[in-house]
């Protein structure tokens, strides 16, 4: 039994968080096929499927993040029509942001589906859930074909993929860090958020080419549905991936699982998913501002032109998606912390540096000021999925976990940019958004004292 565990109502051991994320346990590694209930198979092929089932959904979810704000100003027109084409660009980006909303309840669904009924039962439902919405939304009829059914039908779809969404993220990174060999936790995690950088570049690339391809009339007309009836070839492929997984993919539970698992990661470990949200308040605020909120921020406050602010941020986007997998892979040698307390007091020290070099209208500057947010925050992000997923136990990490992290995103996430804006108008300062990067990584930092190295110890079960 692990130090510290008591005996729930059904006799089994439960971990409890010590003053850390995870307390060690006193389990043995092993280096077989399959061990108490989790997977160390060293197939290439095998490990290839379970990377590619882990990040279909996060691509899938992204990708329609990407395309749903790139053609906003269509959808708005189309389905939210206005003498004032700005408010119905407003009312489409509201409807993106109610999404968010959703994710919380998301995230205790697929959290519960996930610890009672398996995790490759609860991928293969969310992106189902993903996939659907999104086709649906290059079907449906617009406001001038059935009036406000069409502005409702799109708020109810846009409503389902944020359920989807809130447990898509975290039930993956739970699937891949469970499946990973002894040492490759931290890579393995990483590959989930991966799947998210690369989603959104997915989606920003069709959409750059559909617009290269025809007139910004068509575009406007017809041509944005397009995108969104592509991503039925992301969904469906990620389905037929994650419903067809090997057997050594899948992870026999090390007990039968608990009945209530949402109520009982509640009562057995509501501390701990507060500090997964504190650990998350760095990535939340750091890349929502980042790289969603940066392009309008050099276009509107730095006045660069809108191509170049986008090239800028692709760029830094793909050094973002580089880095993570490299910081997985090195968390697996030299441990979590170092490289989690090293990137939150880099951002603590170097925010309002990095900042005043965004803010430059020399776009060399502009490029290193955000390559070096990169840096920062792919270091940090690479590291969290597998840190997250070592702090729980088996029996309720879907459920922790979701909620730990929705917890914050609900709040910070979808806020960050609208907060950045306001500090801007509010302060007059345009480099106020570097003190609310630093107040992140502040509070990151301090959950990140707390934390006890779990890279060299084997998942609590």
């Amino acid at each position: 039994m692990q130090p510290g565990a008591d005996r729930g109502p059904e006799g089994h051991s439960r971990g409890r968080w010590h003053k850390s994320l995870c307390m060690p346990s006193t389990q043995p590694h092993h280096g077989g096929a399959r061990k108490n209930g989790v997977n160390t198979h060293h197939e290439t092929g095998v490990s290839r499927r379970v990377v590619l089932a882990g990040i279909a959904g996060n691509v899938m979810e992204w990708y329609d993040f990407a395309v749903y704000g790139y053609f906003a100003q269509a959808i708005g027109q189309h389905f939210f029509p206005s003498r004032d084409p700005t408010a119905s660009v407003i009312a489409a980006f509201g409807v993106f942001a109610a999404g968010f909303l959703m994710r919380p309840f998301g995230g205790l669904l697929f959290g519960y589906i996930g610890d009672r009924m398996g995790r490759q039962a609860a991928l293969t439902l969310s992106v189902l859930a993903m996939a659907v919405p999104t086709c649906l939304i290059g079907l449906l009829p617009d406001y001038a074909q059935i009036g406000v059914a069409a502005s409702a039908l799109m708020v109810g779809l846009r409503l389902v993929q944020g359920l989807s969404a809130g447990g898509e993220y975290t039930t993956s990174i739970v699937f891949l860090v469970e499946g990973a060999a002894p040492g490759r936790r931290g890579l393995m995690g990483s590959w989930s958020v991966f799947g998210a950088v690369a989603g959104i570049l997915l989606g920003s690339a069709v959409g750059a080419v559909l617009t290269s391809v025809v007139s910004a009339e068509a575009a406007q007309t017809w041509g944005w549905r397009v995108p969104f009836l592509a991503g039925l070839v992301v969904g469906l492929t990620g389905f037929y991936i994650r419903r067809h997984l090997p057997k050594a993919a899948a992870r026999p539970e090390a007990a039968p699982p608990p009945t209530a698992p949402v109520r009982e990661a509640f009562r057995t470990a509501w501390r701990a998913m507060l500090r997964v949200a504190g650990l998350n308040v760095l990535t939340a605020v750091g890349f929502y501002m980042m790289f969603v909120y940066v392009v309008t921020y050099l276009q509107q406050v730095v006045h660069v032109r809108a191509a170049r602010a986008l090239d800028i941020n692709t760029i830094n986007m793909v050094l973002l998606l580089l880095l993570m997998p490299t910081a997985g892979a090195l968390s697996d040698r030299i441990g979590r912390k170092p490289l989690l307390v090293g990137a939150a007091l880099g951002m603590f020290v170097f925010a309002w540096p990095l900042f005043w070099l965004v803010h430059h209208p020399d776009s060399r500057l502009i490029l290193a000021g955000q390559m070096g947010f990169a840096v920062l925050i792919g270091l940090f992000l690479g590291v969290v999925p597998a840190t997250m997923a070592e702090a729980f136990p088996a029996r309720v990490r879907c459920s922790a976990v979701s909620v730990g992290y929705n917890l914050c995103y609900s709040v910070l996430g979808g806020t960050t940019p609208m907060v950045t804006a306001y500090l801007i108008t509010r302060s007059h300062n345009d480099l106020s958004p570097a003190f609310y990067l630093m107040a992140a990584a502040a509070i990151s930092l301090l959950v990140l004292l707390r934390l006890h190295e779990t890279a060299r110890v084997p998942l609590p079960l």
